[in-house]
Protein backbone atom coordinates (compact mmCIF):
# COMPACT_ATOMS: atom_id res chain seq x y z
CA UNK A 1 0.00 0.00 0.00
CA UNK A 2 2.92 2.65 0.53
CA UNK A 3 2.78 5.38 3.10
CA UNK A 4 1.05 8.51 2.39
CA UNK A 5 3.64 10.43 1.03
CA UNK A 6 3.28 7.64 -2.35
CA UNK A 7 0.30 8.69 -3.25
CA UNK A 8 0.57 10.67 -6.65
CA UNK A 9 -0.61 14.01 -6.49
CA UNK A 10 -4.56 14.84 -7.17
CA UNK A 11 -6.81 16.95 -9.61
CA UNK A 12 -6.37 20.61 -7.44
CA UNK A 13 -10.35 20.86 -8.31
CA UNK A 14 -10.59 18.25 -5.19
CA UNK A 15 -9.49 19.73 -1.36
CA UNK A 16 -8.39 17.04 0.29
CA UNK A 17 -9.58 16.39 3.83
CA UNK A 18 -8.57 13.73 6.51
CA UNK A 19 -11.62 12.48 8.12
CA UNK A 20 -11.42 11.12 11.71
CA UNK A 21 -13.66 7.97 11.42
CA UNK A 22 -14.28 5.79 14.57
CA UNK A 23 -17.37 3.87 12.67
CA UNK A 24 -19.92 5.50 14.99
CA UNK A 25 -22.92 7.21 13.61
CA UNK A 26 -21.29 10.67 13.71
CA UNK A 27 -17.98 10.37 11.74
CA UNK A 28 -19.60 8.29 9.13
CA UNK A 29 -22.43 10.99 8.59
CA UNK A 30 -19.26 13.65 8.75
CA UNK A 31 -17.43 11.43 5.99
CA UNK A 32 -20.65 11.86 3.77
CA UNK A 33 -20.98 15.52 4.42
CA UNK A 34 -17.44 16.41 3.47
CA UNK A 35 -17.96 14.36 0.30
CA UNK A 36 -20.86 16.16 -0.72
CA UNK A 37 -19.27 19.14 0.18
CA UNK A 38 -16.58 18.36 -2.73
CA UNK A 39 -13.60 17.03 -0.39
CA UNK A 40 -11.10 14.35 -1.28
CA UNK A 41 -11.53 12.35 2.13
CA UNK A 42 -8.56 10.69 3.52
CA UNK A 43 -10.32 8.31 6.30
CA UNK A 44 -8.39 8.44 9.63
CA UNK A 45 -9.36 5.59 12.37
CA UNK A 46 -7.93 4.22 15.72
CA UNK A 47 -7.22 1.01 17.05
CA UNK A 48 -6.30 2.49 20.80
CA UNK A 49 -7.06 -0.11 23.44
CA UNK A 50 -10.47 0.22 23.11
CA UNK A 51 -12.86 -2.59 24.87
CA UNK A 52 -13.65 -4.26 21.16
CA UNK A 53 -12.72 -4.24 17.75
CA UNK A 54 -16.23 -3.96 16.38
CA UNK A 55 -16.24 -0.22 15.50
CA UNK A 56 -12.53 -0.22 13.66
CA UNK A 57 -14.81 -3.31 11.39
CA UNK A 58 -17.24 -0.64 10.94
CA UNK A 59 -14.96 2.38 10.02
CA UNK A 60 -13.62 -0.28 7.59
CA UNK A 61 -17.15 -1.01 6.04
CA UNK A 62 -17.87 2.57 5.84
CA UNK A 63 -14.95 3.91 4.60
CA UNK A 64 -15.98 1.49 1.81
CA UNK A 65 -18.64 2.15 1.32
CA UNK A 66 -18.23 6.02 0.82
CA UNK A 67 -15.00 5.23 -1.26
CA UNK A 68 -11.97 7.19 0.51
CA UNK A 69 -9.22 7.74 -1.31
CA UNK A 70 -7.06 5.75 1.60
CA UNK A 71 -8.11 4.41 5.08
CA UNK A 72 -5.80 4.44 7.58
CA UNK A 73 -5.79 2.13 10.54
CA UNK A 74 -3.56 3.15 13.33
CA UNK A 75 -2.29 1.43 16.49
CA UNK A 76 -1.55 3.77 19.45
CA UNK A 77 -1.54 2.54 22.80
CA UNK A 78 -4.01 4.93 25.07
CA UNK A 79 -5.09 1.17 26.61
CA UNK A 80 -2.19 1.34 28.77
CA UNK A 81 -2.58 4.41 30.55
CA UNK A 82 -6.35 3.33 31.45
CA UNK A 83 -8.07 5.76 33.38
CA UNK A 84 -11.40 5.21 31.26
CA UNK A 85 -14.23 3.00 31.25
CA UNK A 86 -13.43 2.91 27.18
CA UNK A 87 -9.47 1.35 28.25
CA UNK A 88 -9.94 0.01 31.91
CA UNK A 89 -11.49 -2.18 33.78
CA UNK A 90 -14.03 0.23 34.99
CA UNK A 91 -17.69 -0.25 34.66
CA UNK A 92 -19.53 1.74 31.71
CA UNK A 93 -22.30 3.28 33.33
CA UNK A 94 -26.22 2.14 32.10
CA UNK A 95 -29.67 3.43 32.31
CA UNK A 96 -28.33 7.09 33.08
CA UNK A 97 -30.81 9.48 32.94
CA UNK A 98 -30.17 11.30 29.42
CA UNK A 99 -31.11 15.05 30.96
CA UNK A 100 -28.02 14.70 33.25
CA UNK A 101 -25.42 13.12 30.70
CA UNK A 102 -23.90 16.20 29.51
CA UNK A 103 -23.93 17.75 33.23
CA UNK A 104 -20.35 15.64 34.13
CA UNK A 105 -17.70 14.24 32.67
CA UNK A 106 -18.10 10.48 32.41
CA UNK A 107 -15.99 7.41 32.98
CA UNK A 108 -16.21 6.79 29.57
CA UNK A 109 -14.81 10.03 28.75
CA UNK A 110 -10.93 9.06 27.38
CA UNK A 111 -8.36 11.36 28.79
CA UNK A 112 -6.58 13.67 26.06
CA UNK A 113 -8.33 11.56 22.99
CA UNK A 114 -9.27 14.06 21.04
CA UNK A 115 -5.99 15.86 21.26
CA UNK A 116 -4.40 12.58 20.34
CA UNK A 117 -6.50 11.81 17.39
CA UNK A 118 -6.29 15.64 16.15
CA UNK A 119 -2.34 15.17 16.22
CA UNK A 120 -2.22 12.47 13.96
CA UNK A 121 -4.87 13.66 11.66
CA UNK A 122 -2.95 17.06 11.39
CA UNK A 123 0.54 15.12 10.67
CA UNK A 124 -1.53 13.13 7.80
CA UNK A 125 -2.77 16.74 6.85
CA UNK A 126 1.14 17.76 7.01
CA UNK A 127 2.01 14.80 4.58
CA UNK A 128 -0.91 15.06 2.21
CA UNK A 129 -0.36 18.76 1.98
CA UNK A 130 -3.90 18.71 3.10
CA UNK A 131 -5.58 22.12 4.62
CA UNK A 132 -8.43 20.54 6.16
CA UNK A 133 -9.29 17.80 8.48
CA UNK A 134 -13.24 16.76 9.68
CA UNK A 135 -14.21 15.71 12.87
CA UNK A 136 -17.63 14.74 13.97
CA UNK A 137 -17.77 16.54 17.29
CA UNK A 138 -20.81 17.72 18.78
CA UNK A 139 -21.98 20.18 21.23
CA UNK A 140 -25.26 18.78 22.03
CA UNK A 141 -25.37 15.96 22.76
CA UNK A 142 -21.10 15.15 23.59
CA UNK A 143 -21.93 13.54 27.00
CA UNK A 144 -20.01 15.79 28.70
CA UNK A 145 -16.92 15.48 26.90
CA UNK A 146 -14.42 18.51 27.16
CA UNK A 147 -12.69 17.41 23.88
CA UNK A 148 -15.68 18.25 21.82
CA UNK A 149 -17.11 21.52 22.43
CA UNK A 150 -16.15 24.71 19.76
CA UNK A 151 -13.79 26.75 22.50
CA UNK A 152 -11.59 23.47 22.60
CA UNK A 153 -11.45 22.74 18.41
CA UNK A 154 -11.02 26.92 18.00
CA UNK A 155 -7.88 26.50 19.96
CA UNK A 156 -6.92 22.97 18.73
CA UNK A 157 -7.02 25.23 15.49
CA UNK A 158 -5.07 27.99 16.04
CA UNK A 159 -2.61 26.03 17.83
CA UNK A 160 -1.91 23.71 14.48
CA UNK A 161 -1.54 26.81 12.78
CA UNK A 162 1.24 27.56 14.90
CA UNK A 163 2.78 24.49 14.71
CA UNK A 164 3.04 23.28 11.14
CA UNK A 165 5.38 23.98 8.28
CA UNK A 166 2.65 25.09 5.93
CA UNK A 167 1.08 27.37 8.04
CA UNK A 168 4.03 29.37 9.06
CA UNK A 169 5.53 29.58 5.59
CA UNK A 170 2.57 31.26 4.50
CA UNK A 171 1.41 28.64 1.89
CA UNK A 172 -1.88 27.50 3.32
CA UNK A 173 -3.77 27.34 6.63
CA UNK A 174 -5.37 24.34 8.51
CA UNK A 175 -8.98 24.41 9.05
CA UNK A 176 -10.92 21.93 11.00
CA UNK A 177 -14.65 21.35 9.76
CA UNK A 178 -17.27 20.52 12.68
CA UNK A 179 -19.92 20.28 10.30
CA UNK A 180 -22.39 18.45 13.41
CA UNK A 181 -21.31 21.03 15.89
CA UNK A 182 -24.72 22.03 16.51
CA UNK A 183 -26.90 19.53 15.56
CA UNK A 184 -28.48 16.97 17.99
CA UNK A 185 -28.95 13.23 17.35
CA UNK A 186 -32.32 13.64 15.17
CA UNK A 187 -30.97 16.07 13.09
CA UNK A 188 -27.60 13.97 12.75
CA UNK A 189 -29.74 11.12 11.30
CA UNK A 190 -31.89 13.13 9.19
CA UNK A 191 -29.11 14.62 7.40
CA UNK A 192 -27.01 11.57 6.77
CA UNK A 193 -30.32 9.81 5.88
CA UNK A 194 -30.65 12.38 2.66
CA UNK A 195 -26.86 11.62 1.86
CA UNK A 196 -27.35 7.85 1.34
CA UNK A 197 -25.21 6.65 4.68
CA UNK A 198 -26.21 3.30 5.82
CA UNK A 199 -26.08 3.24 9.78
CA UNK A 200 -26.52 -0.34 9.74
CA UNK A 201 -22.77 -0.46 9.25
CA UNK A 202 -22.51 2.04 12.05
CA UNK A 203 -21.97 0.97 15.98
CA UNK A 204 -22.33 3.34 18.66
CA UNK A 205 -22.31 0.90 21.64
CA UNK A 206 -19.35 1.49 24.66
CA UNK A 207 -19.88 -2.16 26.08
CA UNK A 208 -21.70 -4.37 23.32
CA UNK A 209 -22.30 -8.49 23.91
CA UNK A 210 -19.98 -11.12 23.17
CA UNK A 211 -21.83 -11.75 20.00
CA UNK A 212 -21.94 -8.11 18.81
CA UNK A 213 -25.10 -7.03 19.92
CA UNK A 214 -24.99 -3.28 21.29
CA UNK A 215 -26.06 -3.29 25.21
CA UNK A 216 -28.86 -0.75 24.82
CA UNK A 217 -28.27 0.65 27.94
CA UNK A 218 -25.02 3.00 28.02
CA UNK A 219 -25.19 6.72 27.22
CA UNK A 220 -23.93 6.09 23.27
CA UNK A 221 -26.77 3.46 22.60
CA UNK A 222 -29.56 5.63 24.40
CA UNK A 223 -28.95 8.64 22.64
CA UNK A 224 -28.76 6.68 19.17
CA UNK A 225 -31.98 4.72 20.22
CA UNK A 226 -33.47 8.08 21.14
CA UNK A 227 -31.98 9.47 17.77
CA UNK A 228 -33.84 7.68 15.53
CA UNK A 229 -36.77 7.70 17.89
CA UNK A 230 -37.19 11.42 17.06
CA UNK A 231 -36.04 11.41 13.33
CA UNK A 232 -39.03 8.85 12.74
CA UNK A 233 -36.12 6.50 11.23
CA UNK A 234 -36.35 3.01 11.99
CA UNK A 235 -32.73 1.98 13.96
CA UNK A 236 -31.13 -0.69 12.10
CA UNK A 237 -28.98 -1.49 15.20
CA UNK A 238 -29.52 -4.96 17.00
CA UNK A 239 -29.80 -4.79 20.80
CA UNK A 240 -28.97 -7.50 23.50
CA UNK A 241 -31.77 -5.86 26.04
CA UNK A 242 -35.63 -7.10 25.65
CA UNK A 243 -37.05 -3.74 23.49
CA UNK A 244 -37.19 -3.52 20.29
CA UNK A 245 -35.95 -0.30 19.24
CA UNK A 246 -35.35 -0.92 15.41
CA UNK A 247 -39.31 -1.22 14.88
CA UNK A 248 -39.49 1.81 16.85
CA UNK A 249 -41.13 5.10 15.31
CA UNK A 250 -41.36 8.62 17.13
CA UNK A 251 -45.10 9.34 17.13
Amino acid sequence: MGVLSDIPPMSASLHKTVVLLSGGLDSSTVLAVAKRDGFAPYALTFRYGQRHELEVDAARRVAAAQGVIKHLVLDIGLGELGGSALTADIAVPKDRDLASVAKEIPVTYVPARNTIFLSYALACAETLDAGNIHIGVNAQDYSGYPDCRPEYIRAYERMANLATKAAVEGRRALRIHTPLMTLGKRQIIALGISLGVDYAMTTSCYDPAADGRACGRCDACQLRRKGFAEAGVADPTEYADALSPSLTRAP
